[in-house]
């Protein structure tokens, strides 16, 4: 591995096989954990061949094939978003829906120098779909995966900072970046760096921490708060915005303190009111400090936790008439796997997960803690009910599907 004069790191080809996170970086995780994650910028070139995640076909196909309605694309020029009535429109008999993506009107925006951003592609594209729920399970914070298809030698937005950590994938064409260090370090999601756009332009006329121009199989990782531009070259510029939404210390405080409000809700001394003519509230505030320390003190808020992480994500997609066959052909001999990306949970007798709840008896949890396991599995060796139940829940799926 050698080392650019922008800052940037070289690797070969791609390992066969190698997880999410090591398609985007050359090093360890124990490296980018201890070096990198929320503390400085990271260019790597080549860092891995992408054509099989993204490609200027996809984009045709999602715009022009797909039905997307907005919010699924957004288009920005000069700074600014474009109204969605500018690019939407119905698509005829028996799709009459007005907010469809006019093909028309987006090629007409892209042709007057507009970027094209697809937004959520871990919901509309396959491919992509799946790696994003790998690195979220790796990085252990949900990850949503944007397009920016931005026309030769223009720009979509203006320097800004995201309240989001981001890993930049170049696609096609080439993107010169610049980006500057911190206005505000780590900011929170209500946080925009609109609160803080004359310190973001004043920034932005420094030396740049890097300037270096993305070419495609290079990738770019930000912490969030890292002021960042970007300008298309002599060529259609794609890559994808992979955004990390970044679990908190203060988003755990938040989870710690419902937990707490909740305990105190069946306090007595807590619904009591106030005295009457009250102006100075000094003695009841330390009444009220002394209860809240308490129960912060005694709350475990990690089921809240846990059920804010499952409502951040969504499972593998589920196929119905699979499911179906599935089930109608159930015996002994079936084999049958965990669903993937459920974040389930086993709590002495119930299953948790992003599908709902479940209530086992005693005899089949042991079953249960095996299919948790993530191999796949015969009916048989299971119990034939117990599988069944879990199929129709959509908690299994056929271990071939």
């Amino acid at each position: 591995m050698s080392t650019s004069p922008s800052g940037s790191q070289r690797r070969g080809p791609a390992t066969a096989g190698a997880g999410a996170l090591n398609r985007l970086i050359d090093m360890s995780r124990g490296e980018f954990a201890r070096d990198v994650w929320a503390r400085t910028a990271l260019h790597t070139r080549r860092a891995d061949d992408f054509s099989d995640l993204f490609s200027a076909d996809a984009v045709d196909e999602l715009i022009s094939r797909r039905g997307l309605r907005t919010p699924f694309l957004r288009v920005a020029k000069d700074g600014s978003a474009l109204p969605d009535a500018s690019f939407t429109a119905s698509a005829g008999v028996g799709s009459t829906i007005p907010d469809q993506l006019d093909d028309t009107a987006v090629w007409r925006a892209f042709a007057d120098g507009a970027t094209l951003v697809l937004q959520a592609l871990q919901r509309t594209w396959e491919p992509l779909g799946g790696f994003v729920a790998a690195l979220s399970a790796e990085l252990g914070h949900p990850v949503q995966a944007n397009a920016y298809v931005t026309p030769p030698q223009n720009r979509g937005f203006d320097d800004h900072y995201d309240v989001h950590d981001v890993f930049v994938v170049q696609i096609q064409g080439t993107k010169r970046w610049l980006i500057h260090e911190p206005v505000h370090a780590d900011p929170l999601r209500d946080q925009p760096w609109t609160d803080r756009r004359s310190a973001v332009a004043e920034a932005a006329k420094d030396d740049a921490h890097i300037d270096t121009v993305l070419e495609p199989g290079d990738t770019l990782y930000l912490p969030r708060g890292w002021l960042h531009s970007a300008q298309a070259q002599g060529a259609v510029s794609i890559h994808l915005t992979l955004g990390i939404h970044n679990w908190t210390r203060y988003a755990l405080a938040e989870q710690l303190a419902q937990s707490a409000l909740a305990v105190l809700r069946d306090d007595p001394r807590m619904r009591t009111t106030l005295p009457l003519g009250i102006e100075e509230p000094d003695d009841e505030i330390d009444t009220v400090r002394n209860l809240l320390a308490a129960a912060v003190e005694e709350v475990d808020p990690a089921p809240l936790f846990h059920r804010t992480r499952r409502g951040q994500g969504r499972p593998a997609p589920l196929g119905p008439l699979v499911q179906f066959e599935a089930v109608d052909g159930l015996g002994p001999d079936s084999e049958v796997r965990l669903r993937d990306g459920l974040e389930p949970r086993l709590e002495g007798r119930l299953l948790r997960t992003r599908v709902g709840r479940l209530e086992f008896p005693e005899d089949d949890l042991a079953s249960v803690a095996l299919v948790l396991g993530g191999e796949t599995h015969r009916a048989g060796d299971l119990g034939v009910g117990l599988v069944g139940r879990l199929l129709r829940a959509g908690v299994v799926v056929p271990a071939a599907s």
